[in-house]
């Protein structure tokens, strides 16, 4: 009798502890969820909490732009390849820790600060991160149409009309040789600008403000588009989130 009530005591407090465990493991796993999920702050959306940088979520189903963009491509651009660039990045920043005290915008603003056994990884994938992160938040179902209010006007002064941006723009991103983005920015005399940057380089590194910019890498559209690039920028306009674009553009100026 006393073997056996020691033996169910034993296994009671295997049980708890368990139990104890589990709950802390549940409680962790909240926690990572969580944090992986957040979305960022709309005053650092190109940073994630001191030290780590994280994925941020799409604010919107895979499929919600389509017929424009296709889930399966979303779901590739988001899940790898914006993740890939996150942790790299992380992975390049443990080997110096003393960078983690900075934004990502403010490790591309100098790069030259950048220790050179790091600075190619930062200079990718920072801008990979930062890039993707806009881009994202850029777009919505149910997008399109043209801007109003002061970004409207503004692209009338610099452009002459929105037609002759959106021309000029598509002509831009299509003239990219190989993999890279085509951007609408506000240089450093505080004028607009279309511009394009090779593979994940961003004009913040040349002390320009991204305003808007479209992904014209072949992971972005060639599940759908194939090799019509073209067709690709032509419907990416039926996605844009001009409100968005509009808050960007006042940060700009």
């Amino acid at each position: 009798m006393v073997l056996n009530r020691r033996y169910f005591l034993v296994l009671l407090g295997a049980s708890v502890g368990s139990f104890a465990l589990d709950g802390c493991a549940l409680a962790q796993s909240n926690m990572e969820e969580n944090t992986s999920t957040a979305a960022p702050s709309p005053t650092q959306k190109s940073e994630a909490k001191k030290g780590v940088i994280t994925l941020p979520p799409l604010p919107y189903a895979y499929d919600a732009l389509e017929p424009h963009i296709d889930a399966e491509t979303m779901r590739f651009h988001h899940d790898k390849h914006h993740a890939a660039y996150v942790n790299n990045l992380n992975k390049a920043l443990d080997k110096h820790p003393q960078l983690k005290n900075r934004t990502v915008d403010q490790l591309l603003r100098n790069l030259d600060s950048i220790p050179a056994d790091i600075r190619n990884t930062v200079r990718n994938n920072g801008g990979g991160h930062i890039n993707h992160t806009m881009f994202w938040e850029i777009m919505k179902p149910q997008g399109g149409g043209e801007p109003t209010g002061a970004l409207a006007s503004a692209i009338n002064q610099y452009f002459g009309s929105f037609a002759n941006f959106r021309a000029k723009f598509n002509e831009e991103g299509g003239k990219r040789f190989g993999s890279g983005w085509v951007w609408l920015v506000r240089n450093k005399d505080g004028k607009l600008e279309v511009v394009s940057t090779a593979n994940q380089d961003t004009p913040i590194s040349a002390g320009k403000f991204p305003i808007m910019g479209n992904d014209v890498w072949e992971h972005a559209y060639y599940l759908k588009y194939q090799n019509k690039r073209a067709d690709y920028l032509e419907a990416w306009w039926n996605v844009l989130n001009w409100e968005e674009i509009s808050k960007r553009f006042t940060q700009a100026v």
